[in-house]
């Protein structure tokens, strides 16, 4: 015998407003969707207006030549484009509405997961390769990429529970490792991954239906399986116990759900590449919405206005990009430029909103309580000064053409011959652009860990090696040929402007740790793509030349490019080393400086401009190379234990030795062809940074 629900009349017309609430705002959403399309499919190098479109799609209309024209037009690019931009969007909206459940994290997304670099590497990964892979093998691929990177991510930040800052840094800095690798897979195999920087930023740009046809069976179903678990990620978000006690199998439903998600979100970068930040901006305009609208925030009814949201969101990128450039340049520019910058703000917003505190801190191994022996610190010490003074003889000798020691002691004294000499003159700026550059990165990594009171901490993740990079490549692309110095003013500038627009906003309601770092998340992701907006805009025929600087190369440096950053070196290491003390109780918490009389405030903006400042310079002498200010820091503080009088000199000597053994290394195993310094230090770093957020989980 079975029982059924029967609603009382009140019951009834309670529930009719809630019902029409719903309703009305799924049709407001399908309406702007509709008219947004419209705009869309008028937009092109081609003319076609209002009238000759409604000419087209009427399937009455006679026959005559512009109509025919305006159906090829239409069936060839613009609705294959609109339909890539509708299946994206409703794929990364639902896709990030469900990460954002299961970790329980208004932070959580495909970009700050690491799933869209992962499958975004994937793919760039087969294309180098010269593997000529069809659509669902390059999803497959994509899929298992983006399934591998948020696994790291979950798992070092325990799903989400770690808290938002830790889950948006793990996934940050995974994110970076990644992005690295794929920004020396595209220099090294130029010709084999043509087009994919630009496709890496996001594209919806399609030729005829053929992925959008392949892909749209593949979505359909993962759509319908993240509808079918909707309400067991209701029953999740009360907690995993109480979702036990209702019987809900929480370890088995995270797992489904993190696979659909990361489904949905690779066939959407196999589509059109990792369009950013929409998979954390629809599923927080539809919580929001559902906030004033009661019913909405079930996850059956959640989901499918996120996926609605993300929809709008990327057909309303495209038709802005469309509109503000021209035709034949709307061409090249990513759509995911326009969903980054806005993703950003999102991010940064959301960041602001944030309470203070939380357990995001990643100490790193020997960062309390660690005491080293005075003859252990010496005889590190020693070890370090060797180490580095065989680097530099190292660095000098090998590369594309060997010399011997001898010859460079007669090059020392000017009496060497014509080959020998050309060779070391190029060489020895070289080599002290890799030592300087690498000791300082690795002191304003340090400086920023202490300050943000996290080993995963570095300038890239402030925002101010991405703002350096905005300021060099402008230069570098749309005034070339000027030289050094105006391309180390712009540097210097455009960091210290990141740097000073992250402390601001972080400033709102006391500039807390956690706050700098989620918001200069945010201004990093803005800057890339502002970054990529000036290469793909400008030069899109000369990728290569933003490439040699985003992946870190000492390439081409000269005496004038190392003079600034040895100067900031003799500079700012002093002042750090002054400052030590100060440095270990900044690196403590919020209220133990400010009991000791430290102004908390000033000494944190002090510590910050240097690191800006140093990150500049580095940047001039060995453009944005990644994580030598995230490992240095983190192994000297190993070697020599946390106090910043110690660990500060080691973190220097390791990051200049790591950068000149990347750079030896890169000039020396294909040679005379070169590999960029970047990509050995990926090699290196990688997975240094794998295992130190392993270790790193417990103290979460």
């Amino acid at each position: 015998m079975t029982s059924t629900t029967v609603l009382l009349p009140e019951q009834k017309a309670k529930n009719a407003p809630r019902t029409y609430g719903v309703i009305g705002v799924f049709a407001v959403a399908v309406v702007l969707l509709a008219a947004l399309a419209a705009v869309h499919l008028t937009q092109g190098t081609a003319r076609l207006g209002v009238g000759e479109l409604l000419n087209a799609l009427w399937p009455w209309a006679p026959d005559d030549s512009a109509r025919d024209q305006a159906v090829a037009v239409l069936v060839a690019s613009r609705l294959p484009r609109l339909a890539a931009a509708l299946l994206v969007g409703i794929g990364v909206g639902v896709a990030g509405g469900v990460f954002q459940s299961v970790a329980r994290n208004p932070l959580a997304s495909p970009d700050t997961l690491a799933v869209n670099a992962g499958a975004y590497v994937s793919v760039v990964a087969v294309a180098a390769s010269g593997l000529a892979l069809p659509f669902v093998a390059n999803g497959l691929v994509a899929f298992v990429g983006g399934l591998l990177a948020s696994g790291l991510v979950l798992l070092v930040a325990r799903g989400g529970a770690a808290g938002p800052t830790r889950l948006v840094l793990a996934g940050s800095a995974v994110a970076l490792a990644l992005n690295s690798l794929t920004t020396v897979l595209l220099m090294l195999f130029t010709q084999n991954t043509l087009g994919l920087y630009a496709w890496g930023s996001g594209s919806t740009v399609q030729s005829g239906s053929h992925q959008v046809t392949v892909a749209a069976p593949i979505i359909a179903p993962a759509l319908a399986g993240a509808l079918l678990i909707a309400h067991r990620l209701d029953v999740l978000a009360l907690g995993d116990d109480t979702a036990r006690v209702l019987g809900i199998d929480v370890r088995r439903t995270r797992v489904l759900a993190v696979t659909l998600a990361v489904l949905l979100s690779a066939i959407a970068v196999t589509v059109a590449g990792p369009i950013g930040f929409v998979g954390l901006c629809a599923p927080v305009i539809a919580r929001l919405i559902a906030r004033k609208v009661p019913g909405l925030g079930a996850h059956l009814r959640l989901l499918p206005f996120a996926g609605l949201a993300g929809a709008v969101i990327v057909v309303g990128a495209d038709v802005l990009m469309r509109w503000v450039f021209s035709a034949d340049k709307s061409i090249s520019v990513p759509t995911g430029v326009v969903t980054t910058l806005a993703g950003a703000v999102v991010l940064v917003w959301l960041a602001r909103g944030l309470r203070d505190g939380g357990p995001a801190s990643v100490p790193a191994r020997g960062a309390h309580g660690s005491v080293r022996s005075r003859g252990w610190i010496i005889a590190v010490s020693t070890v370090l000064v060797v180490a580095l003074v065989a680097a530099f003889v190292a660095a000098l000798l090998l590369g594309d053409r060997m010399v011997l020691l001898g010859d460079v002691v007669n090059w020392a004294k000017g009496i060497s011959g014509r080959q020998v000499s050309f060779v070391l003159d190029q060489r020895w700026p070289r080599v002290l652009a890799a030592l300087f550059g690498g000791a300082a990165l690795a002191l304003a990594g340090a400086i920023v860990q202490a300050v943000c009171r996290n080993a995963l901490a570095e300038p890239s993740l402030l925002g101010v090696t991405p703002g350096a990079s905005v300021g060099a490549v402008a230069v570098v692309m749309l005034l070339p040929g000027l030289g050094v110095w105006p391309v180390l003013g712009a540097a210097t500038a455009a960091a210290l402007g990141t740097f000073a627009l992250v402390y601001w906003l972080a400033a709102g309601r006391g500039p807390a740790s956690d706050r700098i770092v989620l918001i200069g998340v945010g201004v990093s992701a803005a800057a890339t793509a502002i970054t990529t907006l000036i290469v793909v805009a400008v030069s899109p025929w000369n990728v290569n030349t933003a490439l040699t600087w985003l992946s870190g190369s000492t390439y081409g440096r000269t005496t004038a490019q190392v003079v600034p950053v040895a100067i900031a070196l003799l500079v700012a290491l002093p002042l750090t080393l002054a400052g030590a003390r100060t440095l270990d109780l900044v690196a403590l918490d919020e209220d133990v400086p400010r009991v000791l009389g430290v102004p908390l405030s000033r000494a944190r903006l002090g510590f910050l401009t240097i690191a800006a400042l140093l990150t500049a310079v580095a940047a001039v002498a060995v453009g944005a190379l990644a994580f030598v200010g995230l490992v240095a820091p983190h192994a000297a503080r190993a070697l020599v234990g946390a106090r910043h009088s110690r660990a500060i000199p080691v973190a220097v000597g390791l990051g200049a030795l790591l950068v000149s053994v990347a750079d030896t290394l890169g000039r020396t195993v294909i040679a005379p062809s070169q590999l960029a310094a970047g990509l050995m230090t990926a090699m290196i770093g990688a997975p240094y940074f794998v295992w130190l957020l392993w270790r790193s989980r417990a103290t979460g």
